[in-house]
């Protein structure tokens, strides 16, 4: 092969290689926005639900705080033989504490040194709000698991852009040089440096927008 001949190739070599980098740096460019816009939504649904937890939580909280103030007044109720009050404070006990209040009269307290000390031991005594609140904080863990993926994303993605970056950088300094064997090596190093770039965001998943 003679030097034209040789010159002609690697000119052709060097301008798909320009084609391709260039190609898979915009698309790559692309695709780090899209992941980093996936991690932004991630992050402000998890905010939400970290809210959205958080006021559940204390929901629980209160509704817990006046089941023990009204299971108290019974208690004292009880105690002291007033039957009137006794059923006065089980009337107003919480519509999904009644069930609990109930089991844990049966389980008969002062005369089983087996029965839960209290109905808040019962397992019955999952109050709602609680349940929403530990559900929703999973919900937020999830979410966050979905954020720090989405970054590493685009991350992956951004080291794509560096890598064609590179190999764009080879390929025009290649048709810069006029000895057969410096030009070869840069297209060549530029081509390896391409391969990897494609395979490194080949294991990515991509996002589209439409």
């Amino acid at each position: 092969m003679t030097k034209a001949s040789q010159r002609d190739w690697a000119e052709v070599a060097a301008t798909v290689l320009l084609a391709l980098a260039a190609v898979a740096t915009a698309w790559s460019s692309y695709q780090a926005a899209r992941w980093n816009g996936e991690q932004a939504k991630a992050a402000s649904a998890s905010n939400r639900t970290r809210i959205a937890a958080t006021r559940a939580a204390a929901l629980a909280n209160a509704q817990s705080e006046i089941d023990v103030a009204t299971f108290i007044q019974w208690v004292d109720a009880y105690a002291n033989g007033n039957r009137f009050l006794q059923r006065f404070y089980f009337r107003r006990f919480r519509r999904e504490f009644k069930p609990v209040m109930a089991a844990w009269i049966a389980t008969r307290p002062l005369q089983n040194p087996d029965a839960p000390l209290t109905p808040f031991a019962m397992p019955q005594y999952r109050p709602a709000a609680r349940v929403e609140s530990e559900r929703l904080d999973a919900v937020a863990g999830d979410l966050s698991a979905t954020v720090r993926r989405n970054i590493q994303r685009s991350t992956n993605y951004v080291l794509g852009v560096v890598l064609f970056a590179v190999a764009l950088f080879f390929a025009g300094m290649s048709t810069k040089l006029t000895l057969p064997a410096a030009r070869m090596s840069l297209l060549i190093v530029g081509w390896v440096v391409f391969a990897g770039g494609v395979a490194w965001i080949a294991t990515s998943p991509v996002s589209f927008s439409i």
